[in-house]
């Protein structure tokens, strides 16, 4: 019948799939993707075929590539062992859906943090916002008060707060997952890149929270939905009867796997991580706040960590000084970091600048006193800073002993120090000035020039009515 009706076809096939023929190498190595390049589909090869003059219908390309060039073959594949109870569990974020902030009155992506013990399928959501480092370690404390433990490894997705480069063999985790990790106890196995079948008792956990927990919920807040998403898992996820285990996943857990769980460690107090630079002023600046450290480290690059309580400085591992946390804006000084000479300056320590001048004579200490008995004493150290330079330059004892010819004088000032050192009249015994009217001065004059003679004038009776007028001008 075959002959009969198809004569020309005898293979089954026609004129296209004999056109497809020469290029089945060709065909291969696109399906393939060899040479470094990605795989080609079906789709994507047709437009390449038909550059190359050879256009053939569609869906023989697709038999085509699907009998002779290896499209569309799926490997094979084998069940792993779930492992010791209370060992694995495998974590990975998932976004939800949009629900509305009352913070900010506008809607906002959210994401799950899914918790997934590979032993029992027990599980746990932890909803968010973002997906920081802060956002990873806020479910984290969350799950293990919800599954009352920890487990003793975590396999996380590439998660780029937890995985700084990713490899197949040597990962680079992040410090500050490094950090928490280090608290809590437990080891961190990442997932490779497009690896979905490195932690599947997850990702299959993904379309079933979606789906089961999310779709066609409605939620007042993010607080609403945190707490039905916990309610969900115990009563709904943990209650069911899982599909390969044949159990319920919150039995299982209870009797098999929190007996096996590493304890709850006291609450994580997050720090800051950061790289800092020392600078020349001798701080560096972390929080908002400065911190002091020995001259040595100016211009070197430091690790930082600051808790609430302390912040420590780290040189490649080595841990290189500590201070007590400052509040922003403030800063902390430790006197061993600054240079000696300048330490009383920066601390603005007036007993050790006392105790300076003191030192370079006794009435040159009591002089530096006088000088700073002042209600900001601060504002006259340069003062004090200007007599001990003239220590440096005219010796201890003619200061000192200018000094106490002043404070007999009771002169308080450094510009008249230093005049007396430049005429050598620190040791001449001073003139008291004289009371006033003590003696005759330069403009003294007898008070009688002072004196101003008195004139007697005599009344002129008036003259009569008809007197001539020359006659009163006379007069």
């Amino acid at each position: 019948m075959v002959a009969a009706v198809r004569p020309v076809r005898t293979s089954g096939h026609g004129a296209a799939w004999d056109a497809l023929a020469p290029h089945q190498e060709q065909i291969t190595a696109w399906v393939a993707g060899e040479g470094g390049d990605r795989p080609l589909s079906v789709t994507k090869i047709h437009t390449l075929l038909a550059r190359q003059g050879c256009d053939v219908p569609y869906r023989t390309l697709h038999r085509f590539a699907s009998e002779h060039c290896g499209f569309g073959r799926r490997e094979s594949t084998v069940r792993v062992a779930d492992g010791d109870p209370g060992v694995e569990c495998q974590l990975d974020f998932a976004y939800m859906g949009m629900l509305d902030d009352p913070h900010t009155g506008r809607r906002r992506k959210v994401h799950a943090l899914i918790f997934s013990a590979v032993y029992s399928r027990h599980q746990f959501v932890w909803l968010t916002y973002s997906q920081t480092l802060s956002a990873v370690i806020a479910g984290c404390e969350a799950a293990w008060e919800f599954f009352g433990g920890v487990f003793a490894v975590i396999v996380p997705d590439n998660l780029k707060p937890v995985v700084n480069h990713a490899d197949q063999l040597t990962p680079t985790l992040g410090d500050g997952w490094l950090d928490y990790a280090q608290h809590v106890g437990f080891g961190t196995d990442p997932a490779r890149v497009r690896s979905p079948k490195d932690k599947p008792r997850v990702e299959r956990a993904v379309q079933y929270v979606r789906g089961n927990f999310w779709a066609g919920e409605h939620f007042t807040d993010l607080d609403d939905a945190q707490a039905r998403a916990e309610r969900w898992c115990r009563e709904v996820a943990g209650m069911r009867v899982h599909g390969t285990t044949c159990a319920r996943p919150l039995e299982v857990f209870t009797a098999a796997e929190q007996p096996q769980l590493l304890p709850v460690p006291a609450r994580y107090d997050q720090p800051i991580l950061k790289q800092v630079k020392v600078h020349k002023d001798f701080h560096a600046e972390i929080g908002k706040a400065l911190y002091s450290l020995p001259g040595q480290w100016i211009g070197v690059t430091l690790d930082a960590r600051a808790d609430s309580e302390l912040v420590k400085f780290y040189h490649r591992g080595q841990l290189v000084k500590v201070h007590p946390r400052q509040r922003p804006g403030a800063r902390h000084t430790d006197r061993a970091d600054l240079p000696e000479d300048n330490v009383g300056y920066a601390m603005r320590d007036l007993t050790t600048l006392v105790a300076t001048c003191a030192g370079h004579g006794y009435h040159v200490g009591i002089y530096a006193e006088r000088i700073l008995d002042h209600p900001l004493p601060w504002t006259r150290m340069r003062s004090v800073y200007a007599l001990i330079g003239l220590v440096k330059r005219y010796g201890p004892s003619p200061v000192d002993a200018a000094c106490e010819t002043a404070l007999v004088m009771d002169v308080i000032s450094v510009s008249k120090i230093s005049s007396m050192l430049a005429a050598g009249t620190e040791t001449a015994t001073p003139q008291l000035p004289a009371a006033a009217g003590a003696g005759h001065t330069r403009f003294a004059r007898d008070p009688s020039e002072f004196t101003v003679p008195t004139r007697h004038i005599t009344a002129v009776p008036p003259l009569p009515e008809d007197a001539d007028p020359d006659q009163e001008s006379n007069r």
